[in-house]
């Protein structure tokens, strides 16, 4: 029985339009998806967004809208972008669904009847744009860490008792010390918690978009109590469904690490006062700037994930937002490195590579895999390094280290590129047509690992490559990178198309 594996995306905010930070959350979930299915695992893949909360209700406001009917408009184009990515996921939560304001509501009686939540008064720095609370301690020339401004907001609220869970916690990391990835990012976590932590504000009554308080529906839930609970109620929290049995606790929640706080301290707090299971990870990445400057829409440097598709094909995007930056950490975006990453890797490496080698067996060869031993052939040098690149492939992957396990598809490229030319196929069809055969065999079952292992990348690029190969649709899974599932000589071969042209840009 496959095994299951469960990850999200953060469910996004509906204040504004997907920008390419979204695409790339998303991309990277989808990558981490579509691996662990070529793994053998059972996948659930949730994304959504996050509907409710002052923003979104001083947005529908200056749009003259409802905000029901304007949280309808904007999730639409995050469902969109699902679409634009080919992202695999398999379900997408809003928080303004029934499912999620019964799974919701549930948490938040739990709590109650734990004895977690007690009605107090809130006096304190708030952040509209941040939808947090900040002490005064936290504000830097007057403003959250974030650089949005902050309000003095004192109203009646209703508080989780987070102060309890402060030991508990710190208990956790040290026991899981692999809960928060990276590890410069765990450590920034366990820094805070031991600062000490302050019961947390969960309810509001100056705004009323959002989901009611039960016990006293002058009050509307705190934001991210709402929104975390996405995780479980899209799996049907409270009712133990077969999906809730088989799914949770997560595998991972991909963040960015502007919201790691939120999931990495308040997610698991609530979790514990509710006697409920905490995920397994969190991976928290780290920002794109454009160009060098921060992404915003006041120097309307802000990227739109249709642009670059139209500009440089689906998967060339996905393949360059996971392969340019160390995941996790911060990272520059910028055309021309896109240009460059495209035309060098892309299209003079691989698709080259897969062109000159499949249109010359096309001329050369009767259009077919030629006839070697193939045995004889893992023995050379080329063939024989592969499992050993495959095996570090999938180390880096399951540590969601995507540009380390590019680089090594990378390498297997470049050894391809260095064989054929000393071993010049074109002069061995004059001279040795024995070594000719071998040559093309061994270049073009180096081009089935690297389909294989891109697919995650680059599914429909890599599906066609694929398909150029032969190969068969079952059998395009990390479980037949091996001897055994070799191409088998013989095989006719299509003729070969063009995958990766090169890209070029006006500046």
């Amino acid at each position: 029985m496959p095994k299951n594996y469960y990850i999200t995306t953060p469910i996004y905010y509906v204040n504004d339009s997907p920008h390419i930070g979204h695409a790339y959350t998303s991309i990277a979930c989808d990558v981490m998806a579509r691996f662990m299915r070529m793994s053998g695992f059972k996948v659930r893949f949730l994304t959504g967004t996050d509907e409710h909360g002052q923003k979104v209700e001083i947005a529908a406001e200056q749009r003259n809208i409802d905000p029901q009917n304007f949280t309808d408009e904007v999730s639409k184009r995050f469902r969109g972008l699902t679409n634009l990515l080919n992202l695999s996921n398999d379900d997408f939560i809003r928080t303004t669904e029934e499912r999620h304001k019964n799974g919701a509501v549930a948490l938040w009686n739990i709590l109650l009847e734990k004895g977690h939540i007690y009605l107090g008064k809130y006096a304190g720095w708030y952040a509209v744009r941040d939808e947090a609370f900040y002490l005064e301690k936290d504000l830097i020339d007057g403003k959250a860490p974030t650089g949005a401004p902050v309000e003095w907001v004192e109203e009646p609220s209703y508080f989780f008792a987070l102060s309890k869970f402060q030991d508990r916690l710190l208990e956790f990391y040290e026991a899981n010390p692999d809960f928060i990835q990276p590890n410069s990012r765990r450590n920034e976590v366990i820094n805070f918690v031991k600062s000490g932590l302050f019961d947390l504000s969960v309810s509001r009554t100056s705004f009323k978009w959002g989901i009611k308080i039960p016990q006293n529906p002058e009050h509307v839930m705190y934001v991210w109590l709402d929104a975390l609970t996405n995780y479980i109620s899209a799996l049907g929290y409270p009712d133990k469904t077969a999906l809730y049995e088989s799914f949770w606790p997560a595998d991972v929640h991909m963040v960015g690490k502007d919201i790691l706080r939120f999931h990495a301290i308040y997610w698991p707090a609530f979790l514990m006062a509710a006697d409920l299971p905490c995920p397994k990870r969190i991976v928290a990445h780290g920002w794109l700037t454009i160009d060098g400057e921060k992404m915003s829409k006041s120097i309307g440097n802000v990227v739109d994930p249709r642009d670059l598709v139209d500009e440089f094909g689906l998967d060339q995007t996905r393949y360059f937002l996971m392969r340019e930056i160390p995941f996790g950490l911060d990272g520059n975006f910028s055309k021309l490195a896109m240009q460059n990453r495209v035309n060098s890797e892309l299209a003079n490496n691989i698709g080259n590579l897969a062109q000159r080698t499949l249109a010359f067996i096309n001329k050369n060869g009767d259009a077919k895999v030629p006839s070697v031993d193939v045995a004889a052939l893992y023995n050379e040098s080329l063939l024989a390094g592969l499992l050993e690149k495959v095996e570090g492939y999938q180390q880096f992957m399951k540590m969601q280290k995507f540009s380390h396990a590019l680089e090594l598809v990378i390498e297997i490229a470049n050894n391809a590129n260095g064989f054929i030319e000393v071993q010049a196929p074109w002069a061995l069809r004059k001279t040795d047509l024995n070594r000719m055969a071998q040559v093309l065999y061994m270049l073009i079952e180096s081009l089935r690992y690297i389909a294989i292992l891109l697919l995650p990348f680059m599914p429909e690029a890599m599906d066609k490559l694929l398909d150029q190969l032969s190969v068969n649709k079952n059998e395009r899974t990390f479980e037949y990178l091996n001897q055994a599932f070799a191409l088998k000589p013989e095989v006719n071969l299509p003729a070969p198309q063009g995958i990766f042209p090169r890209i070029e840009i006006n500046h």
